[in-house]
């Protein structure tokens, strides 16, 4: 909420101009302003890419995005889930899903590998819905996806 009590227009060209301080005083890190700065630089120079998006590979998308410096698998993972919609994204390196796949199965953390990927062919081609349950199991709150 802070953020966008900036601008609630946000658009990465608008963030381009906004003043390091100013973006730190809603809580983010100097870090964290680099790396949304990094992403705006990003999504300014792709436009073509990101325009057409949706019509790319998965591997391409993760590809191009890894190379965001600040982007790691598990912000690929979101993205993917909550503004592409894909269905299938099993994000391994989050810790609530690891953690209540853990609680959920009775398996000890640091979940295996081959473990996760078991359970990757089982949910397939529903891992992101299977991925949301697992959160919700761990917050009793009310959340909308």
């Amino acid at each position: 909420n802070k953020f966008f009590k900036i601008d609630k227009k946000m658009t990465p060209k608008k963030l381009l101009t906004i003043d390091v301080r100013t973006l730190k005083k809603t809580g983010l890190s100097k870090q964290k302003v680099q790396y949304i700065k990094n992403i705006s630089l990003f999504f300014i120079k792709e436009n073509k890419f990101i325009r057409k998006i949706d019509h790319y590979e998965e591997s391409i998308i993760k590809e191009k995005l890894i190379k965001i410096k600040g982007v790691g698998n598990w912000t690929i993972d979101m993205f993917l889930i909550f503004s592409l919609g894909h269905t299938n994204i099993a994000p391994i390196g989050d810790l609530g899903f690891n953690k209540a796949i853990s609680k959920l199965y009775n398996k000890k953390l640091p979940l295996k590998d081959r473990y996760l990927l078991k359970l990757y062919k089982l949910w397939s081609p529903y891992n992101s819905m299977a991925t949301w349950y697992l959160w919700r199991s761990l917050d009793p709150i009310p959340v909308s996806y």
